[in-house]
């Protein structure tokens, strides 16, 4: 980064500190994406513009958070500060996505039957997946998560 040591810890008093304010600045990132794409949307597609922001951020090479939450997560067995700041922020990004579900709930995007808190801990949990597959390399491609995803909006847009 080009920036020296003494810097770094004029700003931050740990490690831990810097590594807490990277995810803060990982999720805060990929949330200004995710409004952008909710914005041109329009709330009725608000499900659509989170699919679609998610891949496209995923796709710019930029530090992703859920990436972070991986890393974190090993952390966090030894660390209660950390373990603390990762269920707030986990909690952050539900809360975040049942809110979008609802708005397109609202607008008539989503059939009101689906659970908007469950949806949200799917989407998570479907980052994560990402993650591990990112990592392990092989595990899944592009056209396994169009087709999760095409399963997932088909299930939450669509009345059957």
């Amino acid at each position: 980064m080009g920036v020296s040591e003494p810097i770094i810890y004029r700003h931050f008093a740990n490690k831990r500190e810097l590594y807490l304010a990277c995810l803060e600045w990982a999720w805060l990132s990929f949330r200004e994406a995710l409004d952008a794409k909710i914005d041109e949307l329009g709330d009725e597609h608000a499900v659509t513009a989170v699919g679609q922001a998610s891949r496209e951020f995923h796709a710019s090479g930029g530090i992703k958070p859920v990436t972070l939450w991986i890393q974190a997560l090993t952390e966090a067995g030894e660390d209660e500060e950390i373990r603390s700041f990762l269920r707030r922020q986990l909690r952050e990004v539900h809360d975040y996505i049942a809110a979008a579900v609802r708005r397109a709930q609202a607008a008539g995007g989503v059939p009101q039957d689906r659970d908007a808190d469950a949806e949200a801990w799917t989407f998570v949990g479907t980052s994560l997946l990402i993650s591990f597959a990112d990592r392990l390399g092989g595990l899944l491609g592009p056209d396994d998560f169009k087709a999760i995803a095409a399963q997932r909006l088909r299930w939450l847009t669509v009345t059957e």
